[in-house]
């Protein structure tokens, strides 16, 4: 019996309307970035650079077409591995994403 997680992270892309939301939500989060850092002259915000690169991620696997379903699985996962990672800093070492 395959498992829930494999059929979930290796199925096939849900299309392009999807991927088009994560990709937009993605370009959002770094021009919202971009402007505190640069016209603002704020200190970077990292956890806002990666939840947007976690979007960019997901968007890109998303949009992949169905006969993608590997690739899109790694891109899934390689997402879930960087917003993961932002909790675990957030618990260890606020500092480094809050600072």
């Amino acid at each position: 019996m395959p498992s829930i997680i494999g059929q979930t992270l290796f199925s096939e892309p849900s299309g392009r309307p999807l991927g088009l939301v994560f990709l937009c939500g993605a370009l959002l989060l770094a021009g919202q970035q971009g402007y505190y850092v640069i016209v603002e002259g704020a200190t970077p915000f990292y956890s806002t650079l990666f939840m947007s690169v976690g979007m960019a991620l997901s968007g890109i696997a998303e949009s992949l077409p169905k006969s993608r379903r590997r690739e899109a699985g790694v891109l899934r996962l390689t997402a879930i591995t960087v917003l993961m990672s932002l909790l675990v800093i957030l618990f260890l070492t606020p500092d480094l994403i809050t600072a």
